[in-house]
């Protein structure tokens, strides 16, 4: 470094030791290892380094330790950084071991691990174990034997069951099953009016059913915030089963109206037949009459005869007619 001015090279020989101090701390933790030294965590920077190496983030395990050391849970660098490993979130973990031992919850790391792993809050069943959470239900509309409708919104006191959490149903379940709870209560009820006056026969019979079988909740209790009276469902499904009777009658009638016009232009077709055959028929009397006079079975005078009693019947009709002028002098 000769023809450099001392100050220059002082200040690059500066820079050059604080980039290797940076470089050197930000791979060795040194401050971290002091830290758990300090706090009772024994743990060598080799191990620190070898984390580095495992692509292990040494300060989300190295806090995570110290407050489990503080709290005597007992708990080794192996297993927190196992379960860093997994996808795991270390310092929830702990803390909710930690909140477990405060309200004397049974909890193993392994339980709460495999809680954590499953994809559930472990920190906050816990604080659900020791404060029971209020589950509000949607509005559920059911129907009693006299056909009124019933609106009931219920409120569920639940309380997380640590054991049941992994492959436990979840809060959904609890809705709907309590929901249907509702919908059987209300349907078995004689009257609206009976579940209006004991309301509470509700919760003691949903209550009574074990609904919070094979979930991941205890439900302590289940109270009926608020019941409202509805439609008049019966008399709507009667009015609507009337109206479908209505419809089918008029399309029986329909039905026997046009069969009854079809018929009636099944005999007027008829009608038209016969007269085709009277005329058709009409129209071999006067060959037949031929026929006789050739043949000699009808004489000329005979015939004179039956055409003077034609025209003489046919006066006869005409007279017996009444005419359009008399009906116009009447007029």
């Amino acid at each position: 470094m000769e023809g450099l001015d001392p100050a220059i090279a002082y200040l690059l020989i500066g820079v050059v030791a604080f980039i290797v101090l940076v470089v050197f701390l930000s791979f060795f933790p040194v401050m971290l290892w002091i830290s758990a030294l300090a706090s009772g965590v024994r743990i060598g920077i080799i191990t620190l380094v070898a984390m580095r190496l495992r692509r292990v983030v040494p300060s989300r395990i190295v806090n995570p330790m110290i407050k489990a050391t503080k709290a005597g849970l007992g708990l080794t660098i192996n297993q927190l950084e196992s379960h860093f490993l997994a996808g795991g979130n270390v310092d929830r973990v702990v803390n909710a071991l930690i909140a477990a031992q405060r309200a004397n919850i049974p909890l193993e790391f392994s339980r709460a691990a495999a809680i954590d792993l499953a994809g559930r809050d472990v920190l906050q069943a816990v604080q659900m174990s020791v404060n029971p959470r209020v589950i509000e239900t949607p509005i559920v509309a059911a129907v009693a034997k006299d056909g009124i409708e019933v609106k009931v919104k219920a409120r569920v006191t639940v309380r997380a069951n640590i054991d049941r959490l992994v492959g436990g149903a979840g809060e959904e379940t609890i809705i709907a099953r309590v929901g249907e709870g509702i919908v059987t209560t209300v349907g078995s009820s004689a009257s609206h009016k009976d579940v209006l006056e004991n309301p509470d026969l509700i919760s003691r019979t949903v209550l009574g059913k074990g609904l919070d079988a094979g979930t991941a909740f205890e439900i302590l209790s289940i109270d009926i915030a608020d019941v409202d009276v509805g439609k008049n469902i019966g008399a709507h499904l009667q009015t609507e089963q009337a109206e479908a009777d209505k419809q089918i009658a008029q399309a029986k009638a329909e039905e026997r109206r046009a069969m009854a016009v079809a018929l009636e232009q099944e005999m007027k077709a008829r009608v038209v037949e016969m007269r085709a055959r009277v005329v058709e028929s009409e129209s071999q009397v006067p060959l037949a009459m031929a026929d006789a006079l050739k043949s000699g079975k009808l004489g000329v005078m005979d015939y004179m005869n039956m055409k003077n009693i034609e025209a003489d019947t046919q006066m006869r009709g005409s007279i017996g007619k009444p005419s359009d002028s008399g009906r116009g002098d009447k007029e």
